[in-house]
């Protein structure tokens, strides 16, 4: 659910950019960035780490298309995020005792840390390909066809990756049903 919700300001960008143009998309993601940051930490009581992330990034990257009239710096921004998410992944492995996927998702599942260190090493290089995937996409192909791999792409390769990585932890997932 929540993934889905991390997806509204993308799916609310890719509507109005159908209706309207590229610049009031613009225009409405970082409205709606703001609010889903905002609006996470009124109902949970404080901010999520990666919506504050990605507002900063949106309103940098959305206010320089905005100001400048150029389409361009928008197309930047999922690459800038991506590569952002990969560098702290990669550097997680260096700087603390667990790794960051260890620390989102170890609550919720036991894994032996060398799981956990291939795990995160996966999801830096995923968010890697991603950013490359953006730029190959953003100026190879039409602003039409960018912004339709910004949302059905984009999120169908997270699903996909996301699948993936279920049936990799799947033998760990039923080691720990058995030590239950």
């Amino acid at each position: 659910m929540k993934m889905l919700s991390d997806f509204f300001p993308v799916l609310l960008f890719f509507i109005v950019y159908k209706t309207v143009d590229i610049y009031a998309a613009t225009a409405v993601l970082i409205a709606a960035s703001a609010v889903q940051t905002f609006g996470h930490r009124m109902v949970k009581g404080s901010f999520e780490k990666s919506h504050v992330i990605t507002l900063v990034l949106v309103a940098l990257f959305g206010t320089l298309t905005l100001a400048l009239h150029d389409e361009v710096f928008i197309k930047w921004k999922p690459t800038a995020i991506n590569w952002l998410f990969a560098v702290v992944f990669i550097g997680s492995q260096f700087i603390g005792k667990k790794p960051v996927i260890e620390r989102m998702m170890g609550a919720n599942i036991t894994l032996p840390s060398n799981v956990w260190t291939k795990l995160n090493i996966a999801w830096a290089l995923f968010f890697i390909v991603l950013g490359a995937l953006n730029l190959y996409v953003a100026f190879s192909f039409d602003t039409d066809t960018w912004v339709n791999f910004k949302l059905f792409g984009l999120m169908g390769l997270t699903f996909a990756f996301i699948i993936a990585q279920s049936f990799y932890l799947l033998p760990y997932l039923k080691e720990t049903e058995k030590t239950d």
